[in-house]
């Protein structure tokens, strides 16, 4: 399996941009879809986006859509979820996860290796 750690989380004003980044171990990220997925006080883990595998295809949830965008880098093993005009809502900790060869996959049992996710607090 593939081993994410997560990074540039933080806390920002309503209507700011973050960049979030996933780096993966190993040679294979190339054959696995990441999904990123976010998780408020009390709630459950949501599904936001997801980069596909072939890096040619994207998904995301309708609450962000038009906002954020996935996007992943195979030969630098990195993938990256840009979060633009940012509200209050979006609030919490965010995670990214790994299926191989899935796709439109969006319930976090579907992925089988997580990073330790960033916390994203957004601000009114």
């Amino acid at each position: 399996q593939v081993q994410l750690v997560e990074s540039g989380g933080g806390l920002v004003q309503a209507g700011d941009s973050l960049r979030l980044s996933c780096a993966a171990s190993g040679r294979t990220f190339f054959t696995y879809t990441i999904g990123w997925f976010r998780q408020a006080p009390g709630k459950e883990r949501d599904f936001v986006a997801a980069s596909s595998w072939s890096a040619t295809n994207t998904d995301y949830a309708d609450s962000v859509k038009g906002r954020f965008t996935a996007s992943r880098d195979n030969a630098k093993n990195t993938a990256y979820l840009q979060m633009n005009s940012l509200k209050p809502e979006d609030t919490g900790v965010y995670f990214c996860a790994a299926v191989k060869y899935g796709w439109r996959l969006r319930r976090a049992s579907d992925y089988n290796s997580w990073g330790q996710g960033t916390q994203v607090t957004v601000s009114a």
